[in-house]
């Protein structure tokens, strides 16, 4: 059942963010930049919820529609500019929308002093207006319009202080593996395209795409779903496209929080839980969706064990956790990927907030070697941070206990014991990198420079205050899907079966065993992080002296970039400078129109010494033609 609901007001208020604070921003003043900003996120958060209060009057599976305007009509095939909200919609439009506001009222005291503030506010508006089509899209086209929209967004972003050279390396860096990715995208929805229409169905509507998938054979499925995923490796900074996502530091704080919670990093998710219906005919694609997300979450679970920038370990966090999501999603248990999703926007921006606190209140300095003992100076920071990351180490009752236990679960009893074991083993690094991470901040022996000792301090209200809204969201965020028999349990899963079917173990498993083990293996990590940081805070040194090969390893992230720099990076350079503009450009194009303008410049230049304008020259020349031609005729006629 479909409604119509004005849900094009959902992106309108954004996109008034973005035009006013783009042309009138710098001449209104910061403080209405701010309001604004924020105002309109805020104003997309109350229409998302006033949607979704009307959509739970609808019967499981319905959904709320609006179509703005025609957009392409070549023959047959037909798309729109027309949005549907229906539970998946949902829960993704109220995440972006609502953590997206607080990151906004954040941003206006973190980025209070900054030159380019209006600038700055126009493109987080615009990165949020693009996510919010990505997600209302009722079509793979327009799906596509907003992932592009984020991919230039996080380039705009990333290289925000575009004036450091390496900020704008790392821009483009960005820009251009997400391209990499968005090219193999682009394969996938032609192919979509073709398949339909070999069967009369000239559209990428998914309503439709679902009704007719009997069309879509299981190895025509498999295609489409690889290259698809190939574009979500990219936007979602899986293996082998996710080495752009660390680099993405170098932009402000509240850039990562909006990047890497919950935005752009979240939508190769989205988009694979929205296709459920197509992936589920193609077991193979399933199969590459779990591994390349379990593998890339213990490979980056074991990175940020070692890292010394405190934006970096959440960095590689974030590659991690995303794994998770994936491995959720390619074992079939689609409501545990996008309620991981969900619960890690509210931890994930916590903590990249609370860093940059913490950044904010060290004027700058990131390495958690120059820190310590913080607590007593940032007590409201320290306090929130420690509920993420109780929540990202799933401690119950804190959000990320419930959705983490139900994607091990739904990994263990899909019989895939192999990828849940290494789900078990990432559970233990994120407890150990995680607990690192709160011990070298806030806590032991200050290792704060004298100078920066002087100026600590909390940040101002109009920072904390997200903070704390933040912080409870972990703590009750997860409550939504209390195990069946629970008070509500399962409801979450419930409300989004409508849109991403349910979840069917092939195996029996004790729920409880599972949690039990699964905390066991949490907190041993941090049992670890606080023998390392706090009872024995030499023994990481010595250690890391002891098994230098393999400390310099993880902590050269195992020298990814440097095998990039060596098989990819640099034969493209080469082949484009000497292959390509040297050897074909330069020698080759060029010289052949060159070589046509100095042979006629040369010709030129003879027949110049003829053309004297001297009349002595020129009646010897004619003398010489005529005595030529006499002789000519001489030799004709004595023949």
């Amino acid at each position: 059942m479909a409604e119509h609901f004005p849900l094009g007001l959902i992106l309108l208020f954004p996109a008034i963010g973005v035009v006013f604070n783009l042309f009138v921003g710098q001449r209104a003043g910061r403080t209405t930049v701010g309001i604004v900003g924020a105002g309109v996120i805020g104003a997309a958060f109350v229409v998302g919820a006033v949607a979704f209060g009307r959509l739970l009057g609808l019967p499981t599976g319905g959904a709320l529609t609006s179509t703005l305007w025609p957009w392409i009509e070549a023959g047959a095939f037909k798309v729109d500019v027309a949005l549907r909200f229906d539970a998946l919609t949902a829960v993704m439009v109220l995440v972006v929308s609502g953590v997206g506001m607080l990151i906004h009222i954040y941003s206006s005291g973190y980025m209070a002093e900054d030159g380019d503030y209006a600038r700055f506010f126009t493109y987080m508006n615009l990165f949020v207006l693009s996510m919010l089509t990505l997600v209302l899209a009722d079509n793979l086209l327009l799906m596509f319009v907003g992932w592009e929209g984020v991919g230039l967004c996080s380039y705009l972003l990333i290289a925000f202080w575009y004036t450091n050279p390496e900020y704008a390396y790392n821009g483009r860096k960005a820009f251009i593996v997400n391209r990499v990715g968005d090219a193999a995208f682009i394969l996938g929805i032609l192919t979509t395209v073709w398949v339909g229409a070999t069967h009369g169905l000239w559209t990428l509507n998914f309503v439709e795409l679902r009704q007719h998938i009997a069309w879509f054979g299981p190895a025509t499925a498999t295609m489409i779903c690889v290259l698809l995923f190939i574009g979500a490796t990219g936007k979602s900074a899986q293996i082998p496209l996710y080495i752009w996502l660390p680099d993405a530091m170098v932009g402000p704080t509240p850039v990562s929080a909006l990047i890497h919670a919950a935005t752009m990093v979240t939508a190769g998710v989205y988009m694979v839980a929205r296709l459920n219906f197509l992936y589920l005919l193609s077991p193979d694609a399933m199969e590459l969706v779990a591994t390349v997300g379990t593998i890339t979450c213990i490979f980056a679970a074991t990175i940020a064990i070692t890292q010394p920038d405190i934006k970096r370990v959440l960095a590689y966090s974030t590659i991690s956790q995303l794994g998770y999501m994936f491995l959720a999603v390619g074992v079939g248990a689609f409501s545990a990927g996008i309620f991981h999703l969900m619960t890690h926007a509210f931890f994930k921006s916590l903590l990249f907030l609370c860093a940059g606190s913490v950044i904010h209140g060290m004027g700058g300095e990131q390495d958690m070697n120059k820190m310590g003992g913080l607590a007593s100076k940032m007590p409201i920071t320290c306090t929130t941070m420690w509920i993420a990351t109780l929540a990202i180490a799933a401690v119950p009752p804190f959000a990320g206990f419930f959705s983490k236990d139900m994607i091990l679960s739904g990994a263990y009893t899909s019989g895939h014991f192999g990828l849940w074991l290494l789900g078990l083993i990432t559970a233990g690094f994120t407890g150990l990198y995680m607990f690192r991470l709160m011990f070298m901040t806030f806590h032991g022996e200050s290792r704060v420079e004298p100078e920066r000792a002087h100026h600590l301090h909390e940040s101002p209200p109009v920072m904390t205050l997200p903070l704390m809204a933040l912080a409870l969201l972990c703590v009750i965020g997860g409550w939504v899907q209390l195990p069946e028999g629970w008070l509500w349990g399962g409801s979450f899963s419930r409300f989004l079966s409508g849109s991403v079917g349910i979840f069917k173990p092939a195996l029996e498993a004790s729920d409880l065993g599972l949690s039990i083990l699964s905390l066991a293996v949490s907190l041993t990590g941090a049992l670890i992080a606080y023998i390392f940081y706090i009872r024995y805070p030499g023994l990481p040194t010595y250690l890391a002296w002891r098994a230098k090969a393999i400390y310099q390893l993880l902590l050269e992230k195992y020298y990814i970039d440097q095998i990039y720099d060596a098989l990819v990076s640099r034969p493209l350079f080469f082949i484009a400078q000497y292959v390509l503009f040297k050897g074909l450009d330069y020698y080759t194009i060029d010289g052949l129109v060159n070589g046509t303008g100095t042979t006629v410049e040369a010709s030129g230049d003879a027949v110049r010494r003829f053309e004297t304008g001297n009349v002595q020259h020129y009646a010897l020349i004619y003398l010489i033609g005529a005595v030529g031609i006499a002789a000519f005729y001489l030799y004709l006629v004595m023949r």
